[in-house]
C-alpha cells in the first residue's frame, strides 16, 4: 500500500468534516430529530442557484451563504408547519424538503442548465480532490505545504460549532431533554431550536463539498448514535462522538485503497467507505456496550434468571 500526502489531507478533512458534523449531531440525535440534516441537505439547493445567479461563479461565498440561509429556512418552515398546521414532525420536514428540492431544481433548470452540476459529486462528494484546491501554503522547517480549502473551510465550522456549544453548553442541554423546563427556567427553547438548526445548516452546507449531500447525514448522526450506546452523559457523548467520526474518517479512507485490491478492484469512493466504517463502529458499540450493548444486556438477562444460592 502506497500512502502520499494527498492521501494525509483527505483523511485530515474528513475528520475536520466529522467533528464539525457531531457536535450538532449529538443534539439532534437526543431531541430525536436526526432526519432533520436529511432535510436541511435537500432543501439547500434553492440557496445554491441562487448564489450562482447572483454571482455567476460556482466557488462563491454567495453560494455559501444563500443554502446556509435556506438551510435555516428549513427549520422555520418545518416549525410552522408542524405547529400552525398540526402535521406531524416528520411529514412536515418531507412536506417542506421536496418543495424547496423542487424549487431548487426548477432554478437549475430555467436559468442555470448550462452549468456542469455531477450527480455523482451531490450525492457522494469529491473529498479525493480537496487536496487539489488549495487556499494557501505554510512553510515549517523549509518545507512548503499547500492547505486545502476545505480542510480550512471545516475547521472555521468545527470551532464554530464548539464555541457555540461550550458557550450554551447547559441552555442547549436542558432545552434537549426537557424543552418545558428551559421555558420555565427562561433559557427559550425555541431559540436555542434555531441555533442549533443553524450549526446543522451551516455544517452541512460547509461538509457538502467534501462528502456529499447524503453521506453527510451518517456524519451527523451515525458517531453520535455510537457514542451514546457507551454514555449517559452528555459532556462523555460529545467528545466520543468526535473520536468515533475521526476513527471513521481513518479507517474508510484506509479501507477504500486497499480493500478493493484484495478483490481485484480499483480504488472505490472514500465518502462512502467512510459512512460504511461508521456503521461497523456503530454495530461494534451496539454489540459490545458496557451498558446499552447487546452483549450487556443478554448477559444481565442471564445473571437474572439464574438460580440463587443460599449459604
Amino acid at each position: 500500500m502506497s500512502w502520499f500526502a494527498l492521501d494525509t489531507w483527505i483523511v485530515i478533512v474528513g475528520i475536520l468534516c466529522a467533528a464539525a458534523c457531531a457536535l450538532p449531531g449529538c443534539f439532534l440525535v437526543l431531541r430525536k430529530m436526526s432526519m432533520m440534516g436529511d432535510a436541511i441537505s435537500h432543501a439547500v439547493l434553492p440557496g445554491l442557484a441562487l448564489g450562482f445567479l447572483l454571482t455567476g461563479s460556482r466557488a462563491s461565498f454567495a453560494m455559501f451563504i444563500g443554502a446556509a440561509v435556506v438551510g435555516v429556512l428549513t427549520a422555520v418552515f418545518t416549525q410552522w408547519v408542524s405547529s400552525f398546521g398540526k402535521v406531524d414532525r416528520g411529514a412536515s420536514m418531507g412536506i417542506v424538503f421536496t418543495t424547496l428540492f423542487a424549487v431548487g431544481l426548477l432554478l437549475i433548470v430555467r436559468a442555470a442548465d448550462h452549468v456542469d452540476l455531477d450527480p455523482g459529486c451531490v450525492l457522494y462528494g469529491a473529498i479525493e480532490l480537496t487536496p487539489l484546491d488549495t487556499l494557501f501554503t505554510i512553510t515549517i522547517s523549509g518545507l512548503s505545504i499547500a492547505v486545502p480549502r476545505a480542510a480550512v473551510v471545516l475547521s472555521a465550522v468545527f470551532v464554530f460549532n464548539a464555541l457555540i456549544v461550550i458557550v450554551l453548553f447547559k441552555e442547549l442541554r436542558i432545552s434537549s431533554f426537557d424543552p418545558d423546563l428551559a421555558t420555565t427556567l427562561g433559557m427559550k427553547s425555541s431559540i436555542m431550536h434555531y441555533v442549533l438548526m443553524a450549526m446543522v445548516a451551516v455544517t452541512t452546507v460547509a461538509s457538502f463539498e467534501a462528502v456529499g449531500s447524503i453521506i453527510v447525514i451518517a456524519m451527523l448522526i451515525v458517531p453520535p448514535v455510537s457514542a451514546y450506546m457507551l454514555t449517559d452523559r452528555l459532556s462523555v457523548m460529545l467528545p466520543l462522538s468526535i473520536v468515533f467520526g475521526g476513527l471513521a474518517a481513518f479507517l474508510g479512507h484506509l479501507g477504500a485503497i486497499t480493500i478493493p485490491k484484495l478483490f481485484g478492484f480499483d480504488n472505490t469512493n472514500t465518502s462512502g467507505m467512510i459512512a460504511f466504517a461508521t456503521g461497523v463502529l456503530f454495530i461494534l458499540a451496539w454489540l459490545f456496550g458496557p451498558r446499552y450493548g447487546l452483549m450487556a444486556r443478554v448477559g444481565t438477562k442471564r445473571s437474572l434468571h439464574e438460580p440463587q444460592v443460599e449459604g
